[in-house]
């Protein structure tokens, strides 16, 4: 693909094709052959990628479920849609949504599987909804009420044999079941389908001959272990205490759930295949497009945890992100383009010739699935966020949790974990994290994928650390909401695309770094040195003045 672009946003030559969005929750992107990994977790969906369009940079907005689905569904960043916690999906505030839209386009809208969205169960037409416990409308058989009783006592925890119920009464099939109902029970409308496995969250547990299909004992060796979480304190030591204290025996036994892991995932895998199967059968396939994705990540046993809750690395951020069906031109096997879950939204706008709603914050994809040209800048690095606000916790205080801290279960989202705010921004090699107390992380992914080894205060990467912090800054800036708009109307980017505006209308003074130090060189600006110590010789300063606060 080259630069500039072609086509008119928002008009193509489709008709109005099914979408069936799969989700899966808490996967995170690595676990699957096409992305190197030992074992074939995934072998329908690396066919659906390799058949259609795969993004290998996609990432969540933020780590947790309902603040990455508000922001699927609305295109816009937790900050603007204001949904910053797991229990924060009330708060929504955005214009509307991809489900309003594609109803007011003519879709039938339905549902199968896990919703924590904003959504309203009466927004569906069709809705088998569906928790981490089994179904939330009751079990259809006394096997499957049984199963649901035994997962809710399994209390997201770890089942170290294999499950003692068929197959059959699993989650993902009954999900698979209704959503295979809702598509046979449709009428003449296009229909819109939210196929959404609550696995391979916890409870970790999987059926025979899934639980034996990965052995524990042919499992590398992980990235980071325990005490990777000690030695970045903080929150993450907080969270490694804590799962000691309810689970002392979870990280003897992690490769034990990490086989249980994958094995979910091959469960899922084949669900999804006797979906599309059906698909296929009904006369459906070729008019219908599918995107499989995450919301988000999972540690399964890095750096000694599970779940999610502590830091932004690549485990729980990187997620994803495969189209396949009308329209989309088959690519290479991953997509290098940096991509976020936000962009799903108006890309699915643009496909179906609708203009995406003013204040969506996320950038259109289409160009890039559909064979057009587009500017390769525009995708060269993406944002995210975590964090409710406020200060981060530090050792000694002792904030209120969900769970008892005397029970079974631990509260991976809460109020230490979660507390502070903190940006991320990934570009090339690097990645960049910078918190509410001037706090930065630097580190280079393709030296330290663990990251472990910060180097935000390291003299010999100056030029680096200031292009990622104008790189977060730029991205901190163009994120900030425009909602509410009141009589003038700000001047809107075709496709969200910024980058055919960036020195173009508006030349911007780039500053070159000369030993360390930003000097100002084609645009007029003086080059003089000053008379006093340069920044890069005044120890715990950093060029353009920010002070030196590496994370230990």
């Amino acid at each position: 693909m080259g630069e500039g672009t072609s086509g008119s946003p928002g008009m193509t030559d489709l008709p109005r094709p099914n979408i069936v969005l799969i989700m899966t929750d808490q996967q995170r992107a690595d676990f699957f052959k096409a992305e190197g990994f030992p074992f074939d977790t995934m072998p329908f969906v690396d066919a659906l990628g390799a058949e259609g369009a795969r993004f290998g940079r996609a990432y969540c907005p933020m780590p947790a479920c309902a603040p990455s689905r508000a922001s699927l569904l609305t295109g816009r960043y937790p900050k603007a849609t204001r949904v910053r916690q797991n229990s924060g999906s009330g708060n929504l505030f955005a214009p509307t949504d991809l489900v309003r839209l594609l109803r007011e386009r003519g879709y039938s809208i339905n549902l199968a599987g896990k919703n924590h969205s904003f959504l309203r169960p009466e927004e569906f037409d069709a809705a088998a909804p569906y928790w981490h416990t089994g179904a939330e409308g009751g079990a259809t058989s006394e096997a499957e009420r049984r199963m649901d009783a035994w997962l809710h006592d399994l209390d997201h925890g770890v089942h170290s044999a294999p499950t003692p119920f068929p197959g059959g009464c699993q989650p993902a099939a009954r999900i698979v079941r209704d959503a295979i109902a809702c598509v046979d029970g449709r009428d003449e409308r296009p229909f819109f389908l939210w196929l959404s496995f609550p696995e391979p969250h916890n409870p970790y547990q999987v059926p025979e001959p899934y639980f034996s299909m990965f052995p524990e004992e042919a499992f590398p060796e992980r990235i980071a272990g325990p005490e990777a979480a000690w030695a970045k304190g903080g929150a993450w030591r907080w969270l490694r205490s804590t799962i000691e204290r309810k689970r002392p025996t979870y990280d003897g036994r992690w490769r034990r759930y990490r086989a249980n892991y994958c094995g979910m995932l091959r469960l899922i895998d084949d669900q999804i295949r006797r979906f599309v199967g059906h698909l296929e059968a009904s006369g459906l396939r070729e008019d219908t497009l599918i995107v499989f994705l995450a919301d988000h990540g999972d540690y399964a046993g890095d750096y000694g945890l599970q779940r999610k809750g502590a830091g932004m690395p690549e485990c729980l951020m990187r997620v994803p992100l495969v189209f396949n069906g009308p329209g989309v031109v088959p690519g290479a096997s991953f997509r290098e383009e940096f991509v976020s879950l936000v962009d799903v939204m108006p890309t699915l706008c643009e496909m179906l010739g609708v203009e995406a709603p003013y204040g969506v914050q996320g950038r259109s994809l289409w160009p890039l699935l559909s064979g057009q040209a587009y500017p390769a800048a525009e995708f060269r690095s993406v944002y995210a966020e975590s964090g409710f606000g406020g200060l981060p916790y530090a050792e000694g205080d002792d904030p209120p949790l969900h769970f008892d801290k005397d029970g079974p279960s631990f509260d991976e989202l809460n109020a230490f974990t979660q507390g502070g705010n903190t940006k991320m921004v990934r570009k090339g090699r690097w990645k960049l994290l910078y918190d509410v107390l001037g706090r930065g992380e630097l580190y280079d992914l393709e030296r330290d994928p663990a990251e472990l080894d910060n180097r935000f205060g390291d003299p010999s990467l100056a030029a680096v650390r200031l292009e990622l912090v104008e790189e977060l800054l730029t991205w901190t800036i163009r994120t900030e909401d425009d909602l509410p708009s009141a009589r003038y109307v700000p001047k809107r980017a075709e496709r969200n695309w910024h980058a055919p505006y960036w020195d173009a209308a508006y030349p911007l003074l780039r500053p070159e770094v000369s030993h360390g130090v930003p000097t100002f060189g084609a645009a007029g600006r003086s080059q003089a040195k000053p008379s006093r110590p340069s920044r890069a010789e005044v120890p715990g300063v950093v060029p353009l003045g920010l002070p030196v606060r590496a994370r230990n």
